[in-house]
């Protein structure tokens, strides 16, 4: 059947204590390399290892409502996601985004509030490559949303690897159901 051919279903799900710490070591990277505490270094190691995880966590967490319903809600995943990340986004976009018209000198204004739009539409990342923002070595003020890269590149992720999987499940499911069918014959017969 479908469900063993795709393997185990949510219900099998725990708590996975080697992710978890993995992602805890991935986070501690990122911090203590902007804090410039090299007692871990790697901060983009850091992103990178938590990018892995989180798309395997999506991954799974997709393909086992897959498994479950036999179909991924594209509506139910993007409003978990919204749930989890737009309030605090929101939050500390509109603290900057105030901060910003306080304390940002007048001609660097529109610049900032331009990346803020950007980063808001979590496309900072291609405005930040199109201004050819240098992470490390920026020769000009950094943009207070420059750290919001990360995000953009996460959300435009969950943006086409949903998409890329229901192709994929529903590529899956005629080859599934043949095989299925064949092994019961085999049994059988």
């Amino acid at each position: 059947t479908l469900r063993c051919a795709l393997g185990p279903t949510a219900s099998d799900r725990t708590f996975r204590a080697d992710i978890q710490g993995l992602r805890a070591v991935a986070v501690l990277a990122v911090v203590f390399y902007h804090a410039h505490l090299r007692l871990l270094g790697g901060g983009y190691i850091g992103v990178d290892v938590f990018f892995v995880i989180s798309g395997f966590l999506i991954t799974d967490l997709l393909w086992r409502e897959r498994v479950d319903s036999g179909r991924i809600s594209l509506r139910a995943f993007y409003s978990r996601r919204a749930r989890r990340l737009l309030p605090m986004a929101v939050l500390v976009l509109v603290v900057t985004m105030v901060a910003s018209a306080r304390w940002v000198p007048p001609l660097q204004l529109r610049s900032v509030w331009k990346d803020g739009v950007a980063t808001a539409l979590y496309g900072g990342n291609f405005r930040f490559a199109a201004a050819r923002a240098n992470y490390l070595t920026s020769s000009g003020p950094a943009s207070p949303f420059q750290q919001y890269w990360s995000l953009g590149v996460e959300e435009q992720f969950y943006l086409v690897w949903p998409l890329l999987l229901l192709l994929v499940s529903a590529a899956v499911r005629p080859w599934s159901r043949r095989r299925g069918a064949h092994s019961f014959q085999a049994q059988d017969g």
